[in-house]
């Protein structure tokens, strides 16, 4: 990413949902302001809960350049703090791209083995980088915008951008937004063979049937998920599910050497790769991208990943594993309910209280229509000049 940069000419447009104020941030902002100055256009969108430690003063040398950066939904509408821009995008030049899971940060330098965190990325070029181009000016532009009443039943008819052998699935809170919820359940309707790399895993109720219904048919499906998380109510949430998934077949081993990050579904011969984990926030409430490769070769490089993470993995025991005390299968099922629960039910409690508001404000202003235009403009027929 930084040699592409270093070599941008035209433009450069830069999206995450953690930028640091470390080393390595450092090294792309100086990148990034050396664009500029070679005569490149560069923008920048962070999103701001993400990058909450990061103060706006340190752009200050890219803006100065003549760069431009914004963040995603600022802290001036509460109503909406739960929508997020979880997405990894970079576009330079419009001729090549960069997905993933890598935010800019520390953490992320170095192998995921001895150390910095497990994670994936995935360069592309060819007629994809349009598509990707343009749904980063999409939220590009709407970054401060605050979304309409009832978001999260609106329809969205740009969440899936088709090309030759690709599709870009785009999610986010709208109702449209399930393109990439059907395309795994659907590939999974068929699939002999799934490899499943995810950092946060509490899919949905669909999903985890259809993970099921193709181990139960023979499919062989096997997760590689965290041993060591950040999130570790997102890790307890992922292993209360870990019981029904392995009476039904599915084999689970945890990733050991380092925090997992990686998000990485490769069924039969088609892999999907991005910043979408499978969990209720990436599949419902954040703005996530993944792109859907159906290529022998690409499936073939995504099952070589699997394989050398998983062999520094271990298994999981079913009966070992239902030997685990009641307090801790307690913890989980707590877990799972805040995450697969409560958090999406705040979110969008959020936005009905919003809608609730827009409605009454619509109720107020046709109520104010039925006054006599004199009364709403404060007259009166006694004290002339009201």
């Amino acid at each position: 990413m930084l040699a592409a940069i270093g070599n941008a000419k035209c433009s450069v447009a830069l999206e995450t949902y953690i930028f640091a104020d470390d080393a390595l941030g450092r090294r792309f902002l100086d990148a990034l302001v050396a664009a500029r100055h070679r005569g490149a256009r560069v923008r920048v969108l962070v999103d701001a809960l993400g990058s909450i430690t990061l103060p706006t003063a340190f752009w200050i040398p890219l803006i100065h350049a003549g760069g431009e950066f914004r963040w995603f939904n600022a802290f001036h509408a509460r109503e909406r703090y739960g929508c997020r821009n979880h997405r990894k995008l970079l576009v330079v030049d419009g001729e090549s791209a960069f997905i993933g899971g890598f935010n800019i940060g520390q953490e992320y330098h170095g192998d995921g083995v001895s150390e910095g965190w497990r994670d994936l990325g995935l360069e592309v070029r060819g007629p994809v980088v349009a598509a990707l181009a343009a749904t980063f000016d999409q939220l590009y532009a709407s970054a401060d915008n605050r979304p309409p009443a009832f978001a999260s039943l609106r329809k969205d008819p740009e969440a899936e951008v088709c090309g030759d052998g690709w599709t870009l699935l785009l999610t986010g809170p709208g109702r449209g937004h399930r393109a990439l919820r059907r395309a795994l359940i659907r590939d999974l309707s068929r699939a002999r063979q799934v490899q499943i790399l995810c950092a946060y895993f509490v899919p949905t109720w669909r999903l985890r049937r259809a993970l099921m219904q193709a181990a139960r048919r023979g499919a062989d499906v096997h997760l590689v998920l965290a041993g060591k998380s950040d999130v570790a109510l997102s890790q307890l949430a992922s292993q209360s599910l870990y019981g029904k998934l392995m009476r039904a077949g599915v084999r689970i081993d945890e990733y050991q050497p380092q925090i997992l990050h990686a998000k990485l579904f490769v069924i039969d011969d088609v892999v999907y790769a991005g910043s979408a984990n499978l969990d209720a926030r990436s599949l419902k409430l954040n703005y996530e991208l993944a792109l859907r490769v159906a290529d022998p070769a690409v499936a073939a490089g995504g099952r070589l990943l699997f394989q050398n993470d998983l062999a520094v993995s271990r298994r999981v025991d079913p009966a070992e594993w239902r030997k685990r005390r009641w307090w801790r299968r307690l913890l989980e099922k707590a877990a799972y309910f805040i995450v697969a629960r409560v958090d999406p039910y705040v979110t969008h409690l959020g936005w009905r209280n919003r809608a609730a508001r827009a409605v009454k404000a619509v109720g107020a202003v046709r109520a104010l229509e039925k006054i006599p235009r004199e009364r709403r403009a404060g007259a009166n027929p006694r004290s002339p000049g009201g």
